[in-house]
């Protein structure tokens, strides 16, 4: 052809037209082609995802899809470049045809809910410069194929639930300048090859598990400006490297474990720092006179290390210095002149925070304060050796929110302009040496939430203008010398809850009955004033009440009965008063009681046995004379019998005997017969365990557990006990539950356990070491389940502490969410990705085990069902399906006891009832509620204008700034944030709880819904 046409000069245009149609022809059919491929990969993503705002309904034939939404196509080839879904609420996992779109310069995924694997086809985008999917669900591992992503500039997956190590791999992203993995399970150590990354500006490894030194090699990083580590397990020292990176302005490295001190020229050779928090870590020394020179600070936070000496630095000069915090050191001499540097402080004029709480400051306190800058919104000065008094120039600081002066040596009067702080939140003054009155104008401060005013010298009357403020939540006034009676307006205070204590003053005259108002009120301690009459009976009205203090006062009568409605009590005590009569019979039944004290009384008659009469430790009833009775160990006289029942016994040692006798005789001939059928069934099966499981014998595990010492047990169930104990010679940490084999179906039950952990695996389902099926050194058949040691115990011992657990510790509401995520996590594991799925049964408090960093484990598979292939929702079982109630009572759905088979609902149902529980402190069981109200209907009312007034009160102490809880005050915006994680969380207790199963969530929405919630609400706290 190319001869011919040389060959003939007339016709070669011709020729060349020829050609270049040839050739547009072939180019147009590959553009074809590969944009077919892209419009079918596009398809093969959405298929996959829950798009419940239908982003994705333009993705189809009939539109072209470089104008489907979210989609954009480069100009020349209408190739996929670029896919933007971000904020969307969209679901589902990623599909692994995203590798096919070959032209994806970027991704962007961010604030959804997917959840899944990253897929390793990504790492076929070689194009890709942009890959952002935060604020999602993501699980597994970061994809080690990433690497061949040679163009990637911007990486950014944090807060999602990925695990397992950074690979090394990503040291290859040569042109990675933004590298953000926060907020994941990430583990391990820091590969050493990101200090290869040479162009990298920004890295954010913080809320991780990572541990181990910094690599040397990041001192490399010569471009690095934003630097965060913060919220994981690093030791060691610092590289002095990372130091002397210039083009630093943020370091976060708060909350590991890092040691050795700050370098003496930080300073100098880091002048474009601005913020530079190192909180909560090991650093010592001295704090270095060169921070003076990084005039662009904004936030210098080297709270909670083991810092000394003298603070020397210039802060004069950083007029940007918005946060300054020092707080929980050892500063100071307790010398006159530690508090000069706070002279310079004057200077910083946009100022907002300034802690210097727990450290070893002297000096006299006199104009230091007054004289800082009018933006000041926090100051905490508490627990050091200042003096002086509050000068009245304070009143000038009228942006104030939170003033701690707690526990120094102050005197003088609290000053009258302390009422112009018109914002203040928390006024705490207490352990000081203050004297005076309390000034009527703190009336005026009607935001007030915390006023703490104790242990000083205060006199005079409690001012009713308190009763103006009408947003307290705590008010200490004890231990002062204050006078009078208590003012009614006081206790019409409703938003009172954290607690009430007027303590050891001089309080006199009748307690007001207006103290029923309080009906959220947790603490009220009034004890060793000098109140009289009778105990008000309105006190009943405080339902939720849990600790109640009225020993050391003139009060008389007898215990009233409206104390009986007080059914979360856990503390009443009413020593050191006059009371009379009987003790009331409904206090053994009080379910939460751990401690009463009823001393140096006049009580008489006969004394309760049950509840915490039971246990001697947990109650006192020194010097009442008259009383009797009771369990054995008080050693109290006889209570006088008012008949004899010796006829009646005499019966009944007849009747029994000879009606046990027959139904023995009759029941053995139908067990025998049973026995036999079910041997042969049995063996095979536990040969098959035998096979799974290590077998271990009788004689091992009661070594292991000290012969099943009673020291040694750690939990007690209808299917029998659990003993803590050290298996083999390697010692290892177990549990070991020894079924009660006399309980009925205790042998169904322990096959029916081993069957469903013998496929299964989950970092939050409770792992089985071994079994053993024997018998015992009396010839008795023995069974017994190993599984790995839980150093925290149950959930159901966090949310409702027991005789044995008198500590303070509280679950918090981050701690909850973890919780709450990781059994939802188990769950959608049982339901939707094991073969055959497997249906707990019996999800509850109780089944939730904790190890040492309060990950939950899911455990107890004493009713599991395993679902047939052809049902995954409404689940007929292969073993055997059960009909009636099978599970625990208020956690067992409500279809059960019409019938219906075991479902994946019915677990849902449970999963609910146990989310509500967590966030309420409330039991399904709980006396409040009936058929007329359940804990479904207590949630379901109160969402979502109503839901502060419902939760945990120990949750509302997350109303604080920091993560070190250092300040006690609440910012609006931290108060939103708390308020719709709580509205969202119990939104989807009930929508998990409700009565018709169709209309209750699906577990893996769960799964994806509380992740959201959980990201939401810790996104922005770094």
């Amino acid at each position: 052809m190319l001869g011919s046409c040389s060959s003939c000069p007339a016709i070669l245009p011709w020729c060349y037209i020829l050609l270049l149609s040839y050739g547009f022809s072939t180019l147009s059919t590959t553009t074809a082609v590969a944009n077919e491929m892209d419009r079918l990969a596009l398809l093969a993503i959405k298929s996959q995802l829950h798009d419940p705002r239908e982003v994705t309904s333009s993705w189809n034939s009939s539109v072209h899809m470089c104008l489907w939404t979210g989609v954009l196509c480069g100009r020349r080839h209408q190739r996929v470049i670029g896919l933007d879904l971000r904020n969307q609420s969209i679901g589902g996992p990623l599909s692994l045809f995203i590798g096919n779109l070959s032209f994806l310069r970027f991704i962007h995924l961010e604030d959804n809910n997917f959840f899944g694997e990253i897929p390793q086809e990504v790492g076929h985008l070689f194009r890709l410069e942009t890959l952002i999917v935060s604020n999602n669900s993501f699980s597994g591992t970061i994809p080690t194929n990433l690497s061949q992503c040679s163009n990637l500039i911007t990486l950014v997956a944090n807060n999602n639930n990925l695990e397992g190590e950074i690979p090394r791999e990503i040291g290859n992203l040569l042109k990675l300048q933004i590298l953000s993995i926060g907020g994941n399970r990430l583990r391990g150590q820091l590969p050493e090859s990101i200090g290869n990354l040479s162009a990298l500006q920004v890295m954010y490894f913080g809320m991780n598990s990572l541990s181990g030194r910094i690599p040397d090699t990041f001192g490399q990083l010569r471009s690095l400006n934003f630097f965060n580590l913060a919220v994981n397990n690093f030791s060691g020292t610092v590289a002095p490297s990372i130091y002397n990176i210039s083009s630093l302005d943020l370091i976060i490295l708060a909350f590991n474990r890092f040691t050795g001190t700050l370098p003496p020229n930080i300073g100098y050779n880091l002048p474009n720092l601005k913020i530079f928090v190192i909180a909560a870590n090991s650093f010592t020394g001295s704090l270095p006179h060169s921070l003076s020179n990084a005039s662009n600070l904004v936030d210098l936070d080297v709270s909670s290390n083991h810092f000394s000496g003298e603070v020397s630095i210039d802060f004069g000069v950083l007029g940007n210095l918005s946060r300054l915090n020092l707080g929980r050191n050892s500063l100071g001499h307790r010398a006159a002149n530690d508090l000069e540097f706070m002279t310079s402080l004057a200077n910083c004029s946009k100022l907002e925070r300034l802690g210097l709480h727990v450290n070893q400051f002297g000096g006299v306190l006199s104009h230091h304060v007054a004289n800082l800058s009018t933006t000041l919104h926090i100051i905490d000065i508490g627990f050091n050796p200042i003096s002086g008094s509050i000068d009245p120039g304070i009143g000038n600081l009228v942006n104030l929110i939170a003033l701690s002066m707690q526990f120094n040596q102050l005197t003088g009067t609290i000053p009258h302009v302390i009422g112009e702080l018109k914002n203040l939140q928390v006024l705490e003054l207490r352990g000081n040496s203050l004297q005076g009155s309390i000034p009527t104008s703190i009336g005026n401060l009607t935001v007030l939430t915390k006023l703490l005013l104790e242990s000083n010298n205060l006199q005079g009357n409690i001012p009713s203008t308190l009763g103006n403020c009408q947003n307290l939540l705590l008010l200490t006034l004890s231990k002062n010398k204050l006078t009078g009676n208590v003012p009614q307006q006081i206790l019409g205070i409703t938003t009172l809850s954290l607690g009430l204590d007027l303590s050891q003053n001089l309080l006199s005259g009748p307690f007001p009955s207006e103290v029923g108002n309080l009906k959220n009120l947790v603490a009220l301690d009034i004890s060793r004033n000098k109140f009289s009459r009778t105990i008000p009976a309105a006190i009943g009205g405080c339902s939720i009440l849990e600790n109640l203090y009225l020993q050391g006062n003139l009060f008389s009568g007898s215990i009233p009965s409206t104390l009986s409605s007080l059914r979360s009590i856990k503390v009443l005590d009413l020593s050191s008063n006059n009371l009379s009569g009987q003790i009331p019979k409904y206090l053994e039944s009080l379910p939460f009681l751990v401690y009463l004290n009823l001393s140096h009384n006049h009580f008489e008659g006969e004394v309760p046995t049950k509840g915490v009469f039971s246990n001697k430790t947990g109650m006192s009833l020194t010097d009442n004379e008259k009383l009797c009775g009771g369990s054995a160990e008080l050693h109290l006289p006889t209570c006088h019998s008012k008949g004899s029942k010796k006829s009646k016994i005499n019966l009944l040692k007849i009747v029994i005997p000879v009606t046990v006798s027959f139904f023995i005789l009759s029941s053995c001939f139908v067990i025998i017969l049973i026995q036999r059928r079910k041997s042969a069934h049995k063996s095979s099966r536990m040969s098959s365990m035998k096979v799974k499981f290590p077998m271990v014998s009788y004689a091992e595990l009661s070594k292991a557990t000290n012969e099943f010492s009673s020291s040694n047990k750690i939990g007690q169930g209808s299917s029998g006990f659990v003993y803590k104990g050290l298996l083999g010679d390697s010692g290892t940490l177990v549990a070991v539950k020894v079924i009660n084999l006399q309980e009925k179906g205790a042998s169904k039950s322990f096959m029916a356990e081993c069957e469903a952990l013998k496929n299964i695996r989950h970092r939050n389902l409770i792992k089985i070491i071994t079994i053993c099926s024997s018998i015992d050194f009396k010839g008795a058949d023995f069974k017994a389940l190993v599984y790995e040691y839980m150093e925290n115990g149950s959930l159901e011992e966090w949310l409702h502490k027991n005789n044995d657990q008198l500590d303070t510790r509280n679950l918090s509401l981050t701690q909850r969410l973890n919780i709450a995520i990781d059994v939802a996590f188990a769950t959608e594991y049982l339901h939707h990705r094991c073969q055959p799925s497997i249906i707990h049964g019996d999800l509850k408090p109780s089944n939730v085990l904790l190890d040492h960093d309060i990950v939950a484990h899911v455990g107890d598979f004493g009713l599991a069902k395993f679902l047939s292939n052809h049902s995954l929702t409404t689940a007929s079982s292969t073993q055997s399906s059960s009909l009636g109630i099978r599970g625990t009572v208020g956690y067992v759905a409500p279809e059960y006891g019409m019938g219906s088979q075991v479902s994946m609902q019915g677990d849902v149902y449970s999963f609910g009832i146990l989310l509500l529980e967590m966030f309420t402190g409330r039991r399904p069981t709980d006396s409040m509620f009936s058929a007329d109200l359940t804990l479904h209907d207590f949630a379901k009312t109160a969402v979502p204008e109503k839901v502060m007034e419902i939760v945990e009160p120990s949750l509302l102490l997350e109303l604080r700034v920091d993560n070190n809880n250092d300040d006690n005050f609440v910012r609006p915006e931290v108060l939103v944030r708390i308020e719709d994680c709580l509205v969202a969380v119990l939104r989807t207790g009930v929508l998990c709880s409700m009565k018709s199963p169709a209309e209750r969530m699906k577990m893996t929405d769960v799964v994806a819904q509380l992740c959201t919630v959980r990201e939401k609400f810790l996104g922005r706290r770094i």
